[in-house]
C-alpha cells in the first residue's frame, strides 16, 4: 500500500559536493527510479532549499518537488513548517538530522559517528551539535540506516540505537562515469600537473585521515626505492586543524585541492594506488570509486574500510608507517599483485550500487505497515 513520503532533498544541490551531499543526490534519484517500478507508487514529496538545476530529478506523476528557501535553521524551522502543512506518513533525511518536531513517522540515514571516536577533529560547536542532533534523530526515527555495520556498532556502542530499527544499508559507487579513458588520464594530469607516477589520497585533508602517518609512509618508500620523481597527491581540501607540518619529511608531496567530480576517474586511473589511511570511515567511498576505476587499494584495516574493502586490497593498521610504507613498495613494485588487486576490486566495487541501496530502502518502508495518518485512499 503506498504512503505519502517526504524527503530532505536540500542536500542535493551543492556545487562542490562531500560524501553526504552526494550520498543524498544520488540515493534520492534512485529511490525515484525504484518508486516507478512498483505497482503501486509511493507519492513522493521533495524539499529543497535552493532550485535544482533542470533535469536533475526525474519527472514524474508520483513526484513533486518543493524549493522552500530559508536562511538558517532550515530544516528546524521551514522543513517542519512544512511537514505539519502536508503531514506525511514518513519523513526521510538522508544526512542524520531530523527536524526537532514534526507529525508522523521517520527515516534518518546516519554515515558515522567520526564526532564521537575523534572529538579532538572536530570544532566544539559543530560536536555538540552533532551530538545532539544524532543522539535525538536515532532515538525519534522509526528506521535508521547506516553505511556499514562498523557505523551501525557505533550507533549501538554511544547511543544505545534499539538494534531492530537499524538497517545496514551500503551506499553505491556511481558506475560509468568512473569508467576512464586514456584522453581522461592525460586531461587530469595536465590540469593538477601531475608527473607521470604518483599515489594519490582523495578525501578532505583533516586529522582523522591520517595524513601525517601517510607522507611519512611516503618518505620512507622514497628511500627505499631512491625515486624523487614519483609525487603523493594530496586530492581534497583542507579541513579543521589542518597543519602544514604534515607535509614535511617527504620530497613531492601535492596539494591538488578540491577535485571536480567529472576529474576522478583520470586521476584515479593514473595513480600507481589510491592510499587511503583513514584512522576512521563510516564507509569510504573514495575506496569503492577506486576499485571501480580499476586502481590498486591501500587502505586502514579498521572501522568500516576493513569491511567495504575486504580481501580486495591490501589493508594496513594505520598507526603503522611501516605497514603503509610497505604496502606503497608492492603496490609499486608487483606487477602481478597489481592485476590481482585490480580484479578482485572490480568484482567487489559492483556490488555496490545505488540502485540496491535504493531497493533496500524501499524494503525498509514497506515493512513499516500501512500508513496511517491519511486514508491511502486519497494518495
Amino acid at each position: 500500500m503506498p504512503f505519502h513520503i517526504a524527503i530532505d532533498a536540500s542536500r542535493s544541490t551543492s556545487s562542490r559536493p562531500t560524501g553526504t551531499e552526494h550520498y543524498s543526490l544520488r540515493l534520492v534519484q534512485a529511490l525515484l527510479a525504484a518508486n516507478e517500478s512498483l505497482r503501486q507508487p509511493h507519492r513522493i514529496s521533495l524539499y529543497l532549499r535552493d532550485h535544482p538545476p533542470a533535469g536533475l530529478f526525474a519527472e514524474s506523476a508520483h513526484t513533486q518537488q518543493f524549493v522552500i528557501p530559508f536562511p538558517r535553521l532550515w530544516t528546524h524551522l521551514r522543513f517542519a513548517a512544512a511537514l505539519w502543512q502536508s503531514r506525511p506518513d514518513i519523513t526521510f533525511v538522508p544526512a542524520h538530522t531530523l527536524p526537532a518536531l514534526f507529525p508522523g513517522r521517520a527515516i534518518v540515514a546516519v554515515h558515522d559517528l567520526g564526532f564521537k571516536v575523534f572529538p579532538a577533529a572536530h570544532p566544539p560547536m559543530q560536536r555538540a551539535y552533532l551530538n545532539a542532533t544524532t543522539r535525538f534523530s536515532q532515538a525519534r526515527a522509526d528506521i535508521v540506516l547506516a553505511d556499514s555495520q562498523a557505523t551501525a556498532d557505533d550507533l549501538r556502542r554511544y547511543y544505545g540505537t534499539n538494534a531492530d530499527k537499524i538497517h545496514v544499508v551500503y551506499p553505491g559507487v556511481d558506475g560509468d562515469c568512473l569508467r576512464e579513458t586514456a584522453a581522461d588520464v592525460a586531461a587530469a594530469r595536465a590540469k593538477y600537473e601531475l608527473p607521470e607516477r604518483y599515489f594519490l589520497f582523495l578525501g578532505t585533508l583533516q586529522p582523522r585521515k591520517n595524513i601525517r602517518r601517510l607522507v611519512q609512509a611516503f618518505a620512507r618508500w622514497q628511500q627505499e626505492q631512491v625515486d624523487n620523481e614519483t609525487a603523493l597527491v594530496l586530492a581534497g581540501g583542507k579541513g579543521w586543524l589542518f597543519e602544514d607540518g604534515w607535509l614535511e619529511g617527504a620530497r613531492n608531496v601535492r596539494l591538488a585541492g578540491y577535485i571536480d567530480e567529472a576529474d576522478k576517474p583520470g586521476l584515479l586511473a593514473g595513480s600507481i594506488a589510491l592510499v587511503f589511511p583513514s584512522l576512521y570511515e563510516g564507509f569510504g567511498f573514495p575506496a569503492i570509486e577506486a576499485m571501480r576505476a580499476e586502481t590498486p587499494v591501500i587502505a586502514s584495516k579498521t572501522s568500516s574500510l576493513g569491511e567495504i574493502v575486504a580481501d580486495a586490497g591490501l589493508l594496513v593498521d594505520p598507526q603503522s608507517v611501516a605497514e603503509i610504507a610497505e604496502a606503497m613498495c608492492r603496490c609499486s613494485a608487483d606487477e602481478a599483485l597489481r592485476r590481482e588487486l585490480i580484479q578482485r576490486g572490480r568484482q567487489r566495487a559492483g556490488r555496490f550500487t545505488w540502485a540496491a541501496a535504493a531497493g533496500q530502502v524501499m524494503q525498509a518502508i514497506a515493512a513499516l505497515g500501512a500508513p496511517s495518518s491519511i486514508d491511502a485512499a486519497a494518495i
